[in-house]
């Protein structure tokens, strides 16, 4: 992620601020600049400063504080890009939906800004009724009894479903560590059920099948008996040497999405380190291609090894300041040749569907 500057008065920006802590100028997000903007009120609109001849008006969840980001006046929309894939948000009545939908929204918009600096395909439900991108953010429902009928996070046909309850820190750290897994974040859902998404889309529909079969296994295996023997009987002992994670060893289509999140943690996480002069030294090996400066841009990587080049020393760094701070590991991964090889995937699927759309839009 990177970090932006107010253009009225220079300081630094964060991606969810709405106001200039300094000059207390309002700003917002434009999608398409990449940019943070200062506004200046002009009618029922605002004048951006970093876009001059644009106008915009806030998204309608700025209303709830859910959203920071801009609409184009010319759009003829209400809802900002993010937004617009909303199919349904929690029952903002209830006690503790509505900050906990607001932390939802930001995760969201942080994938976002990922799939937008990769420039991948985004079809909506106005696209394909059947199979277009779009999220459902629920909260479980207790019933007359008392009984909860929870809800599930996952992905069916391009339909995201999100539990708010996973923006309560407590309850999230409790599933967490009920479920033995190292990382279980929003923006790590986000990434892991996106992936879905665009392995529907990219692989079975791309006519990628053969490839992925050769390095994650036959998608056709049953999912249901997969899961069930997943939590029956744990990962296998040698799970690490080849996936990124224990859940990864669950199913191919998990294998999948679990890589395909970690590609964005990865990358999104080297953009935020080199905004922040954070660059160690790199040894890079032969045909590993050019060194990766000070400003190496990770969303442009077009393989994955400059990007482990980076990575790989700023993560080893960061868990030697952790332990030094009595800390466990930061960063409790390790990518072997084969895990590298998955997220190599990955990434060149990700620019195979940059180079599809430059075709379509030529």
């Amino acid at each position: 992620m990177k970090i932006f500057k107010c253009q009225n008065c220079s300081n630094t920006l964060h991606f969810n601020n709405s106001v200039c802590l300094k000059c207390g100028f309002k700003v917002g997000y434009v999608a398409d600049l990449f940019d943070m903007t200062a506004l200046e009120p002009e009618g029922d609109a605002f004048r951006a400063k970093a876009a001059p001849d644009r106008l915009f008006i806030t998204c309608d969840n700025a209303e709830n504080a859910a959203c920071n980001w801009l609409v184009d006046t010319n759009s003829g929309e209400n809802f900002c890009l993010a937004c617009r894939y909303n199919l349904t948000i929690p029952d903002l009545s209830a006690p503790d939906n509505l900050g906990r939908w607001q932390k939802v929204e930001q995760a969201k918009r942080h994938l976002f800004y990922s799939l937008t600096r990769f420039e991948l395909p985004l079809p909506s439900r106005q696209d394909d009724p059947d199979h277009g991108l779009a999220f459902e953010f629920l909260a479980d429902v207790v019933a007359p009894d008392g009984t909860i009928e929870p809800v599930m996070t996952g992905h069916a046909n391009g339909l995201i479903s999100i539990n708010v309850a996973e923006a309560d820190d407590a309850e999230r750290e409790k599933r967490r560590t009920s479920m033995g897994e190292p990382y279980r974040t929003l923006i790590g859902h986000f990434r892991h059920e996106i992936g879905h998404f665009y392995w529907d889309l990219l692989v079975r529909d791309g006519d990628r099948i053969n490839r992925f079969k050769a390095l994650f296994g036959d998608p056709t295996e049953d999912y249901g008996a997969a899961l069930q023997r997943h939590y029956a009987e744990g990962a296998p002992a040698d799970w690490q040497e080849n996936y990124v994670s224990a859940y990864a060893s669950a199913h191919p289509w998990e294998d999948f999405a679990e890589t395909w999140a970690h590609c964005f943690h990865m990358v999104d996480g080297l953009e935020t380190a080199m905004v922040y002069g954070i660059s160690p030294e790199i040894e890079v090996l032969p045909g590993a291609g050019p060194k990766p400066g000070p400003h190496f841009d990770a969303y442009k990587a077009t393989s994955i090894r400059p990007v482990t080049a980076s990575w790989i020393p700023l993560t080893v760094a960061i868990n030697a300041l952790n332990r030094s701070l009595g800390q466990p590991d930061f960063y409790p991964f390790v990518l072997t040749g084969k895990v590298i090889t998955k997220i190599d995937f990955v990434l060149r699927l990700i620019v195979s569907a940059q180079k599809e759309q430059d075709q379509e839009a030529a």
